[in-house]
Formats: structure tokens, sequence, C-alpha cells
């Protein structure tokens, strides 16, 4: 290789860890020892071989890495390493690497590669803890020893039994008893209509005198609560609890694939989350509300030190916040009597997403079914008063900004909230395009979801397709910036102490909130939490499949940093906060945020030239 060939090699490697760790003479030592792969995504995989095992270094394209259960392990591009575990352990290549996009791939032979190791203490620091992480990232797939991280897809039978709405009762209970079931699924034309339980037919048929002659969809409970199979199984606890059902068709894209029941849940082992929430449940004052809900920072704790996924974490914390909140709309309606009309508790923010971490504060409302008379007024008010009042006992401190249902603002009826919508949406000044990024990410609590849809609904027909607001929201959403300036170096901010550090809620969780915000709204998707919003405009075509995924990973990578920070600031025993040191990190982790940083100054770059090209 000459040196004409030498220099574009030398000048990437120089700009990456841990070979900028190099010194001069074993850079260029390390640069001639390189041979150069070309791999073409009709390749599929990169052809990997235990026999001759190497160090890869991606120059340009887009990799994955995946296990031997087809599990995700890491998604690489420009300046990502495979091949290095085999490298290390010196045990046979066990997981695939395919090619998302072409690429040129750098190569480094095992004897180059050990000996870089040996002349250079950073390098073999840099990959040995490239190794454990990517151990501790295979053992989150893996060790799966609580229902907290179990997946419905672990629990599911998928031995279905189906039956036509239209075939007899007596049919179906027929096929119910040879397949040894207590349920079974209702079709219509192949689609998921209903579902036909034990509890049903003594419900509906022999309670009612019916004959067994009566067509299944007589008895069948229609539009039956479903889950995903991807979903939590303390979700599906919390489903059947709240619905008081005890079978749970499973769902992929919409399809039914499986069944899971109380009992297949009952078998699993118990979870510290849904125990929580069950204690929550049972409570029949404020002040045991208010001690139960001193465990939640070592739920939150127990969750960081599982090393539990940033965004399985969020959902479990508002899960508990949920339950907390309608513990406390029943206990004061217990003392209040029945509302006078239907209404619905709004959780906005990071509840409505449902992403909440330690330092939540509360964003929340209340949607009325109709304009109040003065006496419903004040029961609303009162109503109102005591679940927020309950929450920020409970450590759910009062909104600093008063977006709270206390406060007369944000308690009204659904013609008033649709209205206050469509101001925000045709008139969409500073003022309007702030509260879009609180507003626009609700979600019922409590109340008739066809109340909460009524405003929904409505409020996506608004913002689908339209130009003006949307360039105006996406300007909102990239006037801050991630925390990179030349040379990708991390910009700091000061804490409100002597501290610098880099915040990584405002200036990453929070802008791909934005982002994410303005590409559903955009398409008039119904998700609020973020990692669906991507997943659905993924789906929708909205963004591009690498561009989304890259967007995904970012923001779990992201959160997790922030989660395993305010762990160890806990563990401290000092105040929990948002900022991280960088001179914390090791190599690695900081080369890796980055990374997921860029993804989000490119994700902004994106959404500006997608939204805002005419204005």
């Amino acid at each position: 290789m000459d040196e004409t060939e030498l220099l574009p090699i030398r000048n990437f490697l120089a700009e990456i860890a841990p070979f900028n760790e190099l010194s001069a003479d074993l850079l260029v030592l390390c640069c001639r020892r390189i041979s150069i792969g070309y791999y073409s995504k009709a390749s599929k995989a990169v052809p990997l071989s235990s026999d001759n095992p190497m160090l890869y270094i991606v120059r340009s394209g887009a990799f994955e890495v995946r296990d031997a259960d087809d599990e995700l392990v890491d998604r690489l591009g420009e300046g990502d390493y495979f091949g290095f575990p085999s490298l290390l352990s010196g045990e046979s290549v066990s997981n695939r690497v395919l090619i998302l996009e072409d690429g040129l791939v750098y190569h480094l032979a095992p004897a180059e590669f050990d000996q870089l190791r040996l002349q250079c203490r950073s390098f073999d620091r840099f990959f040995n803890r490239a190794y454990a992480k990517r151990l501790r990232h295979e053992r989150r797939y893996r060790n799966r020893e609580t229902v907290t991280t179990n997946r419905i897809s672990s629990l599911i039978n998928t031995s279905l039994l189906s039956v036509d709405h239209r075939e007899t009762v007596i049919e179906a209970t027929r096929a119910m008893r040879s397949h040894h079931v207590s349920s079974a699924l209702v079709l219509d034309n192949g689609k998921l209509c209903g579902i036909l339980t034990d509890r049903d037919l003594r419900n509906r048929v022999l309670a009612e005198g019916l004959a067994g002659d009566v067509p299944v969809h007589q008895a069948m409970t229609p539009s039956p609560v479903t889950i995903e199979a991807k979903s939590l199984v303390f979700e599906a606890m919390l489903l059947m609890s709240e619905f008081n059902i005890h079978h749970l068709p499973v769902i992929d894209d919409g399809i039914p694939i499986g069944m899971v029941t109380s009992t297949d849940i009952i078998r699993s082992q118990s979870s510290q989350p849904i125990l929580l929430i069950r204690e929550i449940e049972r409570q029949q004052d404020l002040p045991s509300l208010i001690a139960v809900s001193k465990q939640i920072p070592e739920l939150l704790q127990s969750l960081i030190s599982a090393d539990a996924r940033a965004e399985e974490i969020g959902r479990i914390l508002t899960s508990v916040t949920d339950a907390l909140t309608r513990r406390l709309i029943v206990l004061n309606q217990a003392l209040l009597g029945e509302a006078p009309m239907a209404f619905c508790w709004l959780a906005f923010g990071s509840q409505g997403r449902q992403d909440q971490v330690a330092c939540s504060d509360q964003d929340n409302g209340l949607l009325l079914a109709e304009q109040p008379d003065e006496q419903a007024k004040g029961y609303f008010e009162a109503l109102a008063k005591g679940v927020c009042s309950g929450l920020n006992d409970c450590g759910y401190v009062f909104c600093p900004g008063d977006i709270m249902a206390q406060n007369p603002q944000w308690m009204m009826s659904l013609t008033q909230w649709q209205q206050k919508f469509a101001h925000w949406v045709d008139s969409p000044e500073p003022k309007a395009l702030m509260h879009a990024s609180i507003f626009f990410d609700m979600r019922a609590v409590y109340g008739p979801a066809n109340l909460f849809d009524a405003l929904q609904d409505e409020v996506l027909e608004r913002t689908k397709d339209n130009d003006i607001f949307l360039a105006a929201l996406t300007g909102n959403a990239t006037s801050e910036s991630p925390p990179l300036g030349f040379f990708r170096k991390f910009v700091l901010e000061r804490d409100g102490s002597e501290l610098k550090g880099i915040d990584l809620k405002h200036r990453g969780s929070a802008l791909i909130n934005d982002i994410a915000r303005v590409y559903a709204l955009s398409a008039g998707i119904k998700e609020v939490n973020t990692a669906k919003r991507i997943k659905r405009v993924i789906d929708a075509g909205v963004l591009n499949r690498k561009d989304g995924l890259n967007l995904a990973d970012a923001l779990e990578f992201i959160g997790h940093m922030r989660l395993a920070n305010q762990g160890q600031q806990f563990e401290q025993r000092r105040p929990l906060s948002n900022y991280l040191k960088p001179q914390d990190l090791s190599s690695l982790m900081r080369h890796q945020l980055r990374d997921a940083f860029k993804v989000v100054h490119d994700s902004q770059s994106a959404i500006r030239l997608k939204f805002m090209r005419s204005f």
C-alpha cells in the first residue's frame, strides 16, 4: 500500500477512539497492515469465520449485529467496530452481522490487534470495556429473571383456538372442551372481533336461559382488550386488573398470534412494580398512599441496578404514577360523591409519554364531557385540588408552570379543549409552541376512552399535513441543539451550581421527543410515547428505516446514560440531576455519546429540510 492509499486510512483512524490514542509510529504501522473489504447490501451478511477472526472497522455503511436467537445486539455505522469479542475471548463467532447499507470496512488481523493492545494500554482498555458492555447488553435479553423485564412473548400459548362468529355456542364449547382451553378467539372474515370465555358462557348464555344454538357473536365479549407480543408481562397484569379480565389475546401488527391468561402470569415470578401497584390500589386514605409512595425511589434504583432498558423503566414508573393518580381520584370521589358528568383525567408531558424518571413534577388537566354549571364546577374544582395536592404529598411536586387540573384554566369541556387546541394550531405563536411540547403529549389516565378519543382525533385532524403549524413547530423543536461543538467536543453547561456537565435531558432526550412529536403530528399518529412514535412513523413511511432506528437507538442510549448517572448520584447521596460530567465516562462511552448526539443533530437537520423548506 503506497502513501497515497495510506493517507485517507491514517486520517480516518486518527480521528476515532481508540486509534487516536496510538503513537504516530504505531498508527502508521497499523495502517500498513490493514486490508479493505467492500460489503454489498445484496450479500445480506458479512461472512464471519471462527478460523479467521479479525477486527472489523466500519469506514462507511450501516450494519446490524444479531445473536443466535436473532435478538438485536448492536447497530453499527462509521467509526464502529465488530469482531473484537472473538479476538478477546478466543471463543467461536456466535453473532451474525447483517448489512443494512453498502459499506467499506477495514480489516485488522489478530496479530496486529494483539500487538496494539500490548503497546498501548488505552487501546487495550477501550476494547475490554467494549466487550464488557456487549456482554451486559446481551444479558438484557437473556437473563429475564423477573416479570419486570419479561415480555408477553415468553408466556403466550400460540396454540390458538378460533371460531367463526356465526358458529353456534354449542359448537364453540365443544371445540373448547376438545382443546382443553377456557377461551376462544372469535373471527369475522379472519379478523378478531371478539373473545368467548367460560365467564361469557355462564353470564350471557346459562344465566340468561339461552339455548346452545345461539350464534357465538351473541355470547362473546366484543372488541376485546388486546396486548402486543412485545409488551411487558407487568403491562398485561395491569390490563387484567384494570378491566377485570383473565384472558388477553396477543396481537402482532393487528393479527392475533396467541393468548395469555391470568394463570400463565401467576405461574411466572412476582414483580416488585406489580406488588407496589397492588399495594397502592389497596390503600384507603391519603396518609397510607404517602407511605407507599416512599417506595418509588427504591423501585427506580432497583430497575437501574438491574440494567433495565430506559424505555421499560419509564413505562414502569409511569404505570405506578397512573395507579397512584387513579387511586387518588377514587378516594376523593368517595368523599365528594358521584361525578355530575363523564370526565377524563389527562396526563401531559412525561407522564403522557410514559417516560417518567426521577424528579418528575405534575402536568395534568381535566376534560369534561360538557360545559359545567356552578355546582358541577365546584365538584370538579374540589376533585382536582384533592388529587393534585395528593400527588404533591406523594412526591410529584406541583408544576412550576401551574399546568395542573386544579388550575381552572386547564379544566375545560370537550368543546373548550378542542377550541384551545385549534387556537394553538391555527395561530402558532411562541407561547402556543411552548404549550405544544407539553399538551400535544397527552393521554387519558382515568375516564371513558371515547371522550378522550373525541379530543385527540380532532387535534390530529388539525395537525396532519398542516404545513404552517408543522414549520413553526419544527422551528421551535430545533431552537436548541445537542451539546456538540467544534471537532465533536462536548459543550458543557452549569447545573445551577459550579458543576459543569452535559444536560442529558434538555440537550438530549427532550430534543428527540420534539423530533418524534413533529413527525407524529404531521402524520396524524395517535401514539404519544416517543419510542412508539418513532416506530409508527417508520411504519407509515414518514421516516426512513435507517434514520428512524438510529434515532430510537439514540433515545435509548441517552436515556440509559441519564438513568445510570442518577443511579450513581443516588448511591453517593448527591442531589439527583440530569447533568453528566464527561470526565466520569470511559473513552468508549464518550465516543458512543458523541455518536448519539450526532444522530440528534442530523435528525434536526432532516426535519428542518422536510418541514421548513418552503418557509
